[in-house]
């Protein structure tokens, strides 16, 4: 798998230049899809404005507005009355999954419910999260971002990657995204896990993890 793990998108020119050094050919080459799914399960950022921000391309989060040669949306919630036959080879043949932030066990619910988590190891597609996208991936993402309780009321996210992440940290909007905040929350993890700022994203490939950053992070290990 080839994942741009980012906590706010792709927002500078590190992050935009690791992203171009993932994708096999040029961004206005590259089809699309958007997932909005993790904006709905989130108080304050969806349903309603913020998900038509990000799949229309108008959001502070570049993702969708990159120059894609086309941009569909996947909406995962919609999927389980869908038969397979009709979105999974769309999301096979497609470049690259542009996928929102929200909340991350609302995503990580919809991605099992779904049958998008069952095909995403096998995908040849470049995954790019934000915030909620990126923390989807881990084993767990830890009581501190607990926000919409799964039926079984654990905080278990996908686990395709090794670690965990503190996305936002010190932002301005977000007072309790401390460093401080964040070696409690590295405390409760059962791996390495990550503190990023939104300057910052994590780039994996084929389990190889570099951090790409204009900012500040840190990695506490266990």
């Amino acid at each position: 798998m080839k994942l741009l793990l980012t906590s706010a998108g792709v927002n500078n020119k590190s992050i935009h230049d690791a992203l171009v050094d993932m994708l096999d050919k040029p961004i206005s080459e590259c089809s699309a899809l958007c997932i909005p799914t993790a904006l709905y399960g989130h108080p304050w950022v969806g349903p309603g404005v913020n998900a038509w921000e990000f799949i229309s391309g108008n959001s502070e989060n570049p993702m969708v507005d990159l120059g894609w040669k086309s941009v569909g949306v996947l909406e995962l919630t919609a999927l389980p009355s869908i038969d397979k036959g009709r979105w999974v080879p769309l999301v096979k043949e497609t470049d690259v999954l542009l996928v929102a932030g929200g909340d991350a066990l609302y995503l990580a619910h919809w991605m099992r419910q779904s049958g998008l988590a069952d095909i995403l190891p096998s995908l040849r597609s470049l995954y790019v999260g934000m915030s909620a996208g990126s923390m989807v991936m881990a084993p767990k993402i830890g009581e501190f971002f607990v926000g919409w309780t799964p039926p079984g009321g654990e905080d278990k996210a996908l686990g395709l990657v090794d670690f965990s992440m503190f996305p936002h940290l010190e932002h301005p909007m977000l007072p309790h995204n401390t460093m401080a905040a964040a070696e409690k929350w590295a405390a409760g993890m059962q791996g390495p896990a990550y503190a990023m700022d939104d300057q910052t994203a994590i780039k994996v490939i084929d389990g190889v993890v570099e951090v790409v950053s204009e900012g500040e992070w840190r990695l506490f290990s266990p």
